[in-house]
């Protein structure tokens, strides 16, 4: 009895201290499981200091080990609202519009088993998106002992907007407003709606002039392999991980029309068949390239595509249009790679109840996305019983799906359900 009682003292005068402590860093000293240094301070005079946040490897098992997660915060204050970036690869050190818009305090969170938050051995079975999301979750537990009465806002960008998702899906209540970015939610290993959108975005002219590229670049594959050996050996790429420069140029052309839409290509800008060689050889460099495909790149992305072919989901490509043109490549190939060693086995389950949730339940969720962005093709789906808004942005694609974008009509509603959800006053500081 005596022992939980002085636990009990303890820890009630571990929350006293934090909360009434006269600098961010006394509060952040504080805290367990956390160690930080300061950084120079942020453009904004937002104090900056790099958090090393200590995570099961599995959340359930905590007996079989730790890692150390990066996290940046940036501190305005502490009656200031909070953002939390769920980075879905490295930390992304840009800033954050969410951010800027709420003048909030930023806390910046990469990925497990990305950068430098990777434990001594990648064992694959512990990235789940079970676990990724109760690293976020552990997070917001010791910094809300800092942030406890603020409005918590989470956020994040592709990958990171799934993530944001996710972790919104297994903690409801860590957040009070979720803002994802171009965040597909996809319903299977080869989500078909990326083929129904490649069939219809554009001009049928436009459609049919990136297929006639396609089919040129692999007719003429014998004369331009030369070309791009010559290219990568400059830029010092490695094709072991595929196997081949050929099978990382045949994929390439397949992601053609994918990278062209999700970027922003121009129609225009499509060289037609009178155009020389080179010509045509930097358009295909410019839109895809091989830098994508290269070793280090694969061996970098590995996670995400181990996460990508067991619980996200993905896409793959139709072959049916260049018969007889592929050497390396048969029926349709999925842009998922496994990483090596991984034994990657999909599991559907874990979307569809998402899925399910993003359009019954999921309420003060603000999606956004671009028009043309592939990835909108497999964006969630909302209907009336959420209290949510899905924004598609006209002629904007995966780089420009952003708020500073909106027109003034979308950005204003944006801003009114923000102020709404989050009982605040919202200066638009990206009017005109």
């Amino acid at each position: 009895m005596r022992t939980t009682r002085f636990l009990l003292l303890a820890f009630a005068f571990l929350w006293l201290s934090t909360a009434q402590a006269q600098s961010i860093e006394e509060a952040l000293f504080l805290l367990p499981d956390l160690q930080f240094k300061q950084l120079e301070n942020g453009a904004n005079g937002a104090r900056r200091y790099e958090m090393k946040v200590r995570q099961p490897l599995d959340h359930q098992k905590p007996e079989l080990g730790y890692f150390d997660q990066l996290v940046v915060l940036e501190h305005r204050g502490f009656d200031r609202p909070v953002v939390m970036n769920t980075n879905g690869y490295m930390i992304s050190r840009r800033p954050n519009e969410v951010a800027n818009l709420l003048e909030a305090n930023y806390v910046n969170v990469e990925h497990r088993y990305f950068g430098t938050s990777l434990p001594d051995t990648l064992d694959w079975q512990y990235l789940t998106l079970e676990n990724v999301t109760a690293d976020l979750h552990h997070i917001r537990t010791l910094l809300g002992q800092i942030y406890d009465d603020n409005s918590w806002v989470s956020t994040g960008i592709s990958k990171g907007g799934q993530t944001t998702i996710f972790y919104r899906y297994f903690y409801p209540d860590d957040v009070t407003v979720s803002i994802p970015y171009v965040a597909p939610l996809n319903r299977g290993i080869e989500d078909p709606r990326i083929y129904e959108f490649l069939d219809e975005v554009g001009t049928e002219e436009c459609r049919a002039d990136i297929l006639d590229f396609q089919k040129r670049m692999l007719k003429e594959k014998k004369t331009i392999m030369p070309l791009l050996e010559w290219y990568s050996k400059g830029a010092d790429y490695s094709f072991d991980y595929l196997g081949s420069i050929e099978k990382a140029f045949e994929f390439a052309i397949l992601e053609y029309p994918f990278s062209f839409w999700q970027w922003g290509s121009d129609c225009a800008d499509i060289p037609d068949a009178k155009a020389d060689l080179e010509t045509q050889v930097q358009h295909f460099l410019d839109v895809v390239g091989l830098a994508f495909y290269d070793d280090r790149s694969m061996t970098l992305y590995a996670p995400h595509y181990y996460q990508a072919s067991t619980q996200m989901g993905y896409y793959g490509f139709e072959t049916d249009d260049f018969k007889g043109l592929l050497d390396e490549l048969s029926g349709n190939p999925n842009a998922s790679f496994y990483p090596k060693g991984s034994a990657a086995q999909y599991d559907n389950r874990l979307n569809e109840k998402v899925n399910a949730w993003v359009a019954s339940e999921a309420d003060q969720m603000l999606y956004i996305y671009g028009e043309l962005d592939t990835w909108t093709a497999t964006g969630v789906e909302i209907t009336e019983a959420v209290e949510s808004v899905k924004y598609v942005l006209p002629g904007k694609h995966h780089g420009t799906a952003r708020i500073f974008f909106m027109d003034t009509a979308m950005r204003t509603d944006f801003i009114e359900h923000l102020e709404e959800w989050l009982k605040l006053e919202i200066e638009d500081i990206f009017g005109e």
